[in-house]
C-alpha cells in the first residue's frame, strides 16, 4: 500500500490561516494524505497575538515552526526577516520531506517558503495568485511566487487568465474561488448578544469593524492616512468600533502605536484587539454597519456577508470591486462621507442582495481534488512555458 501524501501546508498570519482553515481540514481528514503544518512568523508573535495557539485549540498538530521576524519596523527589518525564514524553512522542509508545499498569498513569509521550496525542489501549490493590489509590495511577490510554483488555484477566472497570460500552462491553472468565502459560508455565526458577552464590549448598533494595515507601496504615507481615518471615526461619536491591529509589515508597528493610543482614549466605545480568532471575526463581519479599512476581507469576504465596505487608499488597487465596496481616498472628509453612505438605508439594503464576485464558497475540495489527479507530484518540478497564442509568431 503507497503511503500518504506529505502535503505541507504554510500559515504565517491570522487572516491566512482562516483562509485555508477547511482545506487543512479536507486534507487532515483524507486517509490518502497526510498534513504538515508549519506555522511561522506572526503565529509565534506575542505582540500580534501569539495566534498559534489557536491554531492548536482548533485540534491542529504543528510540525514545523519557523521563527524568522526581526525586530523592527522598517523596510530592512522585513528584508531580514525574509532571510531568516529561508533559514528556517529549509531546516523544516529537509526534516519534513514534503511532497508538495501549499501557500496562500503574497507576502514577504510566504515569498521565503516558495524560494526555499524552489531550490530544494519541492512542487508548490499556490492559492490567490493571479490578483493586482497596487497599493502594497505584495503585489509583487505574488506574481514572484505564481512564477515559482507549479500549481494555481485562483479566486476569479480573469485571475486564472492572468496566470497563463504570465507563461503558466492552463492545465495546472484551476479557478476554484476564494477561499474566504467557503471560511464564511461553513462558519456558524454567534449572535450580537453572544458577541458581546464573549467580548464584553457593547456592540451597537452601529457597528464598524475597522483593520488598517501598512500601505508598503507607491506614495501613501501609512501614519498620515491612519491619522486621517482616526479624524474621521469622530464624526460617528455613537458608533462602538471594533479594530482589529494591523499586519506584521513595515510601519506596522508604529501603526499600532498610534491605533492603541487612540482607541485608549475611547476606550468606552472602542475596542483594540490582536485577533478576534475566526468566529468571532466572521460574526462582527456580518454585524457589522460597515467594514473600514484596506484589507482584502472587506473586499472579498464583506460583500458575501452583506456588510458595506468603506475601502480606503490604494493597497486593495486592482482588485475587482463589488457594488457593496466603496472606494475614497485617505481624506477625513472623504472618508466621512462615505461612511455616511454606507450607512444609509438604501446602501445597507444593496449591500445584502450583492452577489460577490469570487466564487460560490467550495474551494477546499476543488483545490484537493486537483492536487489528488496527479500521479506523480515530482513531474510538476517541470515547467513548460506556455506561449499566448496572441505572442506567437516570428519575432522581427
Amino acid at each position: 500500500m503507497n503511503s500518504p501524501r506529505r502535503i505541507c501546508v504554510v500559515t504565517g498570519t491570522r487572516a491566512e490561516y482562516g483562509l485555508l482553515y477547511w482545506l487543512l481540514r479536507e486534507i487532515e481528514q483524507d486517509p490518502e494524505l497526510q498534513l504538515q503544518l508549519v506555522a511561522c512568523a506572526a503565529h509565534l508573535c506575542p505582540e500580534q497575538g501569539m495566534t498559534v495557539e489557536q491554531i492548536e485549540a482548533d485540534g491542529f498538530t504543528i510540525d514545523a515552526r519557523v521563527e524568522m521576524l526581526v525586530a523592527g519596523d522598517s523596510r530592512v527589518a522585513m528584508a531580514k526577516s525574509t532571510g531568516l525564514g529561508v533559514i528556517g524553512f529549509a531546516d523544516a522542509f529537509a526534516r519534513l520531506q514534503p511532497d508538495i508545499v501549499v501557500i496562500l498569498g503574497d507576502r514577504f513569509e510566504m515569498l521565503a517558503a516558495a524560494q526555499t521550496a524552489l531550490l530544494l525542489e519541492i512542487p508548490i501549490a499556490h492559492i490567490h495568485g493571479g490578483e493586482i493590489t497596487a497599493g502594497a509590495v505584495d503585489d509583487s511577490i505574488r506574481h514572484a511566487i505564481t512564477k515559482m510554483a507549479s500549481l494555481h488555484f485562483t479566486a476569479t477566472e480573469r485571475f486564472r487568465r492572468r496566470i497563463i497570460q504570465m507563461g503558466e500552462p492552463p492545465q495546472r491553472v484551476f479557478n476554484v474561488g476564494a477561499p474566504g468565502l467557503e471560511r464564511l459560508r461553513r462558519c456558524p455565526p454567534l449572535s450580537r448578544e453572544q458577541l458581546a458577552a464573549a467580548l464584553d464590549f457593547d456592540l451597537g448598533p452601529p457597528l464598524f469593524l475597522v483593520t488598517f494595515h501598512p500601505v508598503t507601496r507607491g506614495a501613501e504615507e501609512s501614519l498620515a492616512a491612519l491619522g486621517e481615518l482616526c479624524r474621521a471615526l469622530e464624526q460617528f461619536p455613537d458608533a462602538r468600533i471594533l479594530w482589529t491591529a494591523p499586519n506584521a509589515d513595515s510601519e506596522g508597528r508604529a501603526l499600532r502605536r498610534q491605533i492603541e493610543q487612540w482607541a485608549a482614549a475611547r476606550s468606552d466605545r472602542v475596542l483594540l484587539t490582536a485577533s478576534l480568532g475566526q468566529q468571532r471575526y466572521l460574526s462582527a463581519l456580518r454585524l457589522a454597519e460597515v467594514v473600514i479599512g484596506n484589507s482584502s476581507s472587506g473586499i472579498i469576504e464583506a460583500p458575501a456577508a452583506g456588510t458595506p465596505t468603506v475601502n480606503i487608499g490604494s493597497r486593495q488597487e486592482g482588485r475587482p470591486i463589488a457594488a457593496s465596496v466603496i472606494c475614497c481616498e485617505a481624506r477625513q472628509g472623504e472618508i466621512a462621507t462615505t461612511i455616511e453612505k454606507a450607512l444609509a438605508p438604501g446602501f445597507q439594503s444593496l449591500a445584502q442582495q450583492t452577489i460577490p464576485p469570487y466564487g460560490s464558497g467550495e474551494s477546499a475540495l476543488s483545490i484537493l481534488q486537483e492536487i489528488k489527479k496527479i500521479r506523480e507530484l515530482a513531474d510538476l518540478l517541470t515547467k513548460p512555458f506556455h506561449n499566448n497564442s496572441c505572442l506567437t509568431g516570428n519575432p522581427q
